[in-house]
């Protein structure tokens, strides 16, 4: 990834990551932030990501948002605390966290639709966060399937400590901040982002590179000793 992509990424998630969402449905607040940063994803990925901004600062971070898609395109919304608290594959820790608002009928939820498994309708991306601190607690991808309880099936999940996940150039990509001894919620040393790619029915990790931040260069070297990492069963751990 290159510097002014990492810039760029990093703006992105000071201004989308503390969003909450209110009601459990989505709003069309954030809406404005992909259209701010249009000048630098000319053309867009058909994202669409909703949510109400806050004013609590965020982490860094390197999952990039798009434009909102066009008002032509359609999709469902979804009410993203119901979602999670009929999902057998979120754990119960979390579903306290969304069990009742941070403030009024603020939910410390973000929700993106993207396309990232092909279906004609688009995905639906929930990141569940804290209300103090806006640090992640767990990522979700759901994917349509008529027929279902609730017309969703979840293809991936993951709820290892300030995850975070998004969309880059069609793919999903997660992060999560890495800490080491000492330091404060606010200031993690690094990030890992890892890419996954949609085949055969479920996610799988194809590359993943780690940011030190106390040094100007990233290491996207792929890690060679470990295998492909799939998101299919509930929480990676």
């Amino acid at each position: 990834m290159s510097g002014s992509g990492l810039s760029r990424n990093r703006l992105t998630r000071s201004l989308t990551r503390s969003s909450l969402t209110k009601g459990g449905a989505a709003t069309a607040g954030v809406a404005a932030v992909g259209l701010l940063l249009a000048g630098c994803n000319p053309g867009g990925e058909g994202i669409r990501k909703e949510g109400t901004a806050s004013n609590t600062p965020a982490p860094r971070g390197a999952v990039s948002a798009a434009p909102a898609p066009a008002p032509s395109t359609h999709y469902k919304k979804v009410n993203a605390v119901k979602l999670l608290a009929a999902d057998p594959k979120v754990s119960a820790d979390v579903k306290r966290a969304v069990a009742k608002p941070c403030a009024a009928n603020e939910y410390p939820i973000e929700v993106t639709y993207a396309s990232l498994t092909g279906s004609k309708s688009p995905d639906v991306i929930v990141n569940v966060m804290t209300c103090a601190d806006s640090v992640g607690l767990g990522a979700y991808v759901y994917r349509e399937r008529p027929g279902s309880a609730d017309g969703y099936d979840n293809v991936y999940a993951n709820e290892q400590p300030s995850v975070y996940a998004g969309v880059d150039k069609g793919e999903l990509e997660v992060s999560r901040q890495t800490y080491d001894t000492g330091d404060k919620v606010c200031c993690p040393s690094g990030e890992d982002v890892m890419t996954y790619r949609w085949a055969n029915d479920h996610f799988t990790e194809y590359d993943r590179y780690h940011t030190d931040y106390s040094k100007t260069t990233v290491d996207d070297t792929p890690d060679d000793t470990a295998g492909p990492v799939v998101g299919t069963t509930g929480a990676e751990g």
